[in-house]
């Protein structure tokens, strides 16, 4: 087997982006992944007709066109095209029009009076710094801050339970429900501490960014990191799983996109009994149930609103969406489902043949559920899009246990890497001052169960590749 400086394990955002920060500075590098086709939970398969494109995990990128990391990169040149919708979000109510997150805050407050300044004096502070605090929010947990102040602005609003931070900001329910829908992609229930740190990162991101889809599907951003990867002279694997280190060829440094229970698993020979302890501590939050459809049509929603956005919450009232995360958080299903949907051939013709469309959806179920949502999250459709119903000509649905099947780090269905609570956005996956190094000589972890967390980004692995510069390679980070 030939020798590589670094080989690293899992080809998703995270890994790939670790491959390139070490193959950049003239290291050897393999990237082996265990399935047929890169990318993680970045990709793209025919899931359910001929030529109706789905994008398997993610599907909308507010905060890959954010990361500091991709920005730094020739992605483009490399097959990457962002498509803007008209609309970042769109939140429909039954009985009166949606609330819109726009790129413009004024547009915004004017759909979810009468809290249209309340709405401008939370979060123009944040866009208007937004990329003084991008870079801080997605940094390791502990470090020094070349923003110190914004970081704190940021951080005390942020630190907020969002139902709480909602219900003192804001007087209406308009502005509360497009909040709580933010909030909720935090995947914890809204009454934890620090639930409103994701809301307040996706309205601002909607702001200043947009929240943008590739065009031909998520499998693009994972193609042109690969595709510069191998520019730089890495080499990539597939159909190659790793199920322990020792099997891998000699390397100096091996970094594993990959959660704490894979971690105990494939690297258990090479790390003390200590950490594996505390690995074991880490927690999973809830699981996704989800659904593709191939569609005859464009979904027919009441208000023409929803036809100008990929993104749309499916929810109705912050009270109705806040009853049923916490129900998910605490292991059971209870009331209507809070639903996530996005429908991008209408802004991208290739996801589907002429005239038809694709659409995307998921709800946050009990980690490990088998139960099948697709009635629930069919009728949340329904109830917006009368008519709904009629356009499928086919569906693809996967449980907890199924995704969870088609990839080993979505445990119990969690595609977040972990539990977003308060503990583990502080100690992910163990309380360290560099969480990517583990005990075992040479071997680091690079996934999204590491700082900052979720999301398609790549930081996760740009940080850890930056460690092991460090200690195993001797090269200033």
């Amino acid at each position: 087997m030939k020798d590589y400086d670094a080989i690293v394990v899992g080809s998703g955002p995270n890994g790939l982006s670790a491959a390139i920060v070490l193959a950049s500075r003239g290291l050897s590098v393999l990237v082996r992944e265990a399935s047929e086709t890169i990318g993680g939970g970045a990709r793209s398969l025919e899931l359910t007709l001929p030529g109706f494109q789905h994008d398997v995990c993610s599907a909308v990128h507010p905060m890959a066109l954010a990361s500091p990391f991709f920005r730094s990169l020739p992605l483009a040149d490399h097959g990457l095209e962002w498509i803007q919708p008209p609309l970042p979000l769109v939140h429909p109510f039954d009985d009166a029009p949606p609330a819109v997150l726009d790129r413009s805050i004024a547009a915004t407050g004017a759909t979810i009076s009468p809290d249209s300044d309340a709405y401008r004096r939370l979060m123009a502070p944040l866009v208007a710094r937004w990329d003084q605090l991008v870079p801080e929010i997605l940094a390791p947990m502990v470090h020094l801050p070349s923003r110190p102040v914004s970081l704190a602005r940021f951080g005390m609003r942020a630190l907020w339970p969002a139902t709480s931070l909602a219900n003192t900001v804001f007087k209406g329910n308009r502005a509360k429900a497009l909040f709580a829908g933010l909030a909720a992609h935090s995947v914890v229930a809204l009454e934890k501490p620090a639930t409103s740190a994701i809301g307040l990162v996706l309205a601002a991101s909607g702001h200043a960014g947009g929240w943008p889809i590739p065009r031909g599907g998520s499998q693009r951003i994972a193609g042109a990191l690969a595709s510069y990867l191998l520019s730089l002279g890495g080499t990539i694997e597939t159909s190659a799983e790793v199920k322990t280190l020792d099997s891998l060829p000699p390397a100096r440094a091996v970094l594993l996109d990959v959660t704490p229970r894979q971690i105990e698993r494939i690297a258990a020979t090479r790390l003390p009994e200590s950490y594996k302890r505390r690995l074991s501590s880490f927690s999973y939050g809830p699981g996704v149930f989800k659904i593709d459809w191939a569609l005859s049509g464009p979904i027919p929603w009441t208000y023409p609103e929803c036809t100008r956005s990929a993104t749309l919450h499916l929810g109705g009232s912050a009270n109705e969406i806040e009853a049923y995360e916490r129900a998910a958080w605490n292991g059971t299903i209870t009331g209507k489902p809070f639903v996530l949907l996005a429908q991008p051939s209408l802004f991208d013709a290739a996801r589907a043949p002429a005239g038809r469309h694709t659409g995307w959806a998921y709800c946050h179920v009990p980690n490990g559920s088998r139960e099948d949502m697709t009635e629930a999250i069919e009728a949340q459709v329904e109830r917006f899009a009368p008519g709904f119903r009629d356009l499928v000509l086919a569906r693809h649905t996967k449980n907890t246990v199924e995704l969870e099947r088609s990839n080993a780090n979505l445990v119990g269905g969690d595609i977040g890497g972990g539990a977003n609570n308060l503990l583990q956005l502080l100690a992910r996956p163990v309380l360290a001052v560099d969480p990517y190094r583990t005990p075992a000589k040479g071997v680091y972890l690079c996934s999204s169960s590491t700082p900052p967390g979720g999301g398609v980004h790549g930081m996760c692995g740009y940080h850890a590749a930056r460690s092991a510069l460090k200690h195993t390679f001797g090269q200033q980070a």
